[in-house]
């Protein structure tokens, strides 16, 4: 029986062997795997910063009432071009019943208070002329007399400015709101019998209408922290309108911002701005979604290879490319590197325009 199992043991142990010789030998007699190459070319590249934003009007005002009280008639439409002074909107008063009757008593009273001032202030007067009274006596009981009617017409200013929006005469000042600009009605956010609060310290108002000069527009938009470095005020760059067929206006950045702000994702964003230049011809609306292109770096006719074939070593983090050579093996070759547009990589240093360059990625079709 232990023959039996150490015979046993030496066939298993000579088959297990024979496996082990046989895979060596069909690895190594495995052909090589072939990758396809491709050589390095002379092109032009440019290198540029693509910030995301919106088209908006440099002028750009909010109509807000005076007084508070009720849109009685709007005279325009979203889109008309108006006039600096034409006529918007007209506000019908709704004065406060409370305030109303106070202001009405405290009137009743100035002019009980004025009638009296100048019963005496008569008498006065006449008793003077006969020189009963002196001057003094009389000069004071003047000064009564002026304060009372002082008090009386401020009290009845009050009453017709709480009554109907302003003083006796001049109410069209209040309740007619009129352009402040020349330019575009965008938005009347409220309608025919809305109610509307006037703007004061407390509250900013009903807006009645957005009115803007369609005819200087500015771009808004942010770009990142990596790429913010590289820009400067007053380059030229090109706004793209998706809306308009990717038309490119011509533009200059003015102004960059010394402080950023993090977004959702946590990266942090600075904002840019520009003046657009807009052809009279091109019909522009409000808060078009744009891109603006900003040539960094241009290049013409450098030696160059498509980004994707550069690698990057693990532990210096240097870049390199796989060099086919002479025996159909590669060769790892540092090489040093210019500017890139994300698809094309300018090479200044490590290779020859004849190197075939290892595709990594992608098996010949041929192997």
């Amino acid at each position: 029986m232990k023959k039996f199992l150490k015979i046993s043991f030496i066939v298993v142990v000579v088959i297990l062997f024979a496996l082990v010789l046989r895979y060596f030998y069909q690895a190594n007699n495995r052909p090589a795997e072939a990758f396809q190459t491709e050589k390095p070319f002379y092109t032009s590249i440019s290198n540029k910063v693509v910030a995301t934003g919106s088209l908006n009007p440099e002028e750009e005002i909010e109509l807000k009432p005076q007084i508070s009280g009720i849109v009685n008639e709007i005279i325009v439409e979203e889109g008309d071009l108006v006039q600096k002074g034409d006529l918007i909107a007209k506000i019908r008063i709704v004065p406060n019943e409370q305030s109303l009757n106070s202001a009405s008593s405290r009137l009743n009273s100035a002019k009980l208070t004025y009638e009296n001032a100048k019963t005496i202030y008569d008498r006065n007067k006449t008793l003077f002329d006969k020189g009963v009274i002196s001057e003094q006596d009389f000069e004071n009981n003047k000064l009564s007399f002026e304060q009372a009617k002082e008090s009386l017409d401020q009290a009845r200013n009050d009453y017709q400015i709480i009554k109907k929006g302003s003083i006796s005469g001049g109410s069209e000042a209040n309740t007619n709101i009129v352009a402040q600009i020349s330019g575009t009605v965008l938005e009347i956010p409220v309608r025919i019998g809305d109610q509307v609060i006037q703007s004061n310290n407390f509250n900013a108002g009903t807006t009645i209408a957005t009115i803007a000069n369609m005819g200087k527009m500015i771009f808004e938009g942010t770009v990142d922290e990596s790429e913010v470095g590289k820009l400067k005020e007053g380059e030229p760059i090109d706004v793209i309108i998706g809306a308009l067929d990717e038309k490119k206006l011509p533009s200059k950045l003015n102004f960059i911002a010394p402080k950023g702000i993090s977004d959702a994702a946590g990266a942090v964003q600075f904002t840019i701005k520009s003046d657009v230049e807009v052809d009279p011809g091109i019909n522009i609306r409000a808060g078009y979604s744009a891109n603006a292109e900003i040539n960094i770096a241009s290049k013409d006719s450098i030696f160059s290879i498509r980004e994707s074939l550069v690698q990057f070593d693990r532990i210096s983090e240097k870049p390199f490319v796989e060099v086919k050579q002479a025996d159909g093996t590669f060769k790892k070759q540092n090489v040093k590197l210019g500017i890139s547009d994300g698809i094309n990589v300018e090479i200044q240093e490590g290779l020859n325009s004849d190197d075939e360059i290892k595709v990594w990625n992608k098996v010949s079709e041929q192997s």
